[in-house]
Order: C-alpha cells, then structure tokens, then sequence
C-alpha cells in the first residue's frame, strides 16, 4: 500500500477540528452558571428538561462565535492541504494554464476565490456575534 500525504493530511485535520469542537461543547456547557442548573432542578424540572431547556440554549449562544471561528480556521487549514498536494494542483493549474494562455489570471482568479471566502466568512462570523450580543 501506497502512502498517500494528502490522506494523511485530511486524517490529521478531521481529528485536530474534531478536538477544537469538542473543547469548544465542552466549555460552552460549563460556561453556564450551576446555579441556573439547580435553581431549575429545584423548581422540579428533571435532569433532561433542565438540560433542554436552560443549559443547551444559553451553551448555544456561548459556543457560536467559537464554532464559527473553528470553521474558518479548518478552511484556512486545508489551504495547507493544498501546499501538500502541490504536485497535482500544479498540473492541474498548468492544464488549464496551457488551455488559456492565462497564468496570471488563472493564479489571480484562485487567490481572489480564496479571499473573498474568507472575508466573507469572518464577516458572518461578526455578524452572528452582534447578534448575539444584542441578545443578551
């Protein structure tokens, strides 16, 4: 069997986003006050309802801006995946370069994509942020 880099890139960048999202439940959950917790246990709400109904909701809130934060990070982080697959993007590119005679336009196409995803996405990013703010 062949090792294959670029596999071992995405294995690699599924577990460290699946870490950072699992920190960022972790601690979206905790964030939430225990007295709100047992103020609605001793109102006699169960444990599930309690959760359903105080703890998840004000967690969600906490944990958005971090998620999204994440998101933006693992599409910048697969930009490096890119660099470890060089070989085939720069045949790929150079196809497609031979086609059109374009390689300025063809490089500067891919890196103005590239910049308005993430532009945008930060731009979402702050505008659920204010949103969520206004909500508290």
């Amino acid at each position: 069997m062949k090792f294959n880099p670029l596999f071992a890139a995405i294995v690699t960048l599924t577990i460290n986003a699946s870490a950072y999202l699992a920190e960022i439940f972790r601690g979206g959950i905790q964030a939430v006050d225990r007295g709100q917790v047992e103020a609605a246990r001793s109102l006699g709400l169960g444990y599930f309802k309690t959760l359903q109904k105080v703890v998840l909701p004000q967690a969600i809130k906490i944990m958005i801006p971090p998620i999204i934060n994440q998101f933006i990070t693992t599409l910048k982080d697969t930009s490096i995946l890119s660099v470890i697959s060089v070989r085939e993007l720069t045949m790929n590119s150079q196809i497609i370069i031979a086609r059109t005679y374009m390689p300025f336009e063809v490089y500067s196409f891919a890196a103005l994509l590239y910049l308005i995803v993430i532009v945008g996405l930060s731009l979402l990013s702050k505008v659920v942020e204010r949103r969520l703010q206004y909500d508290h």
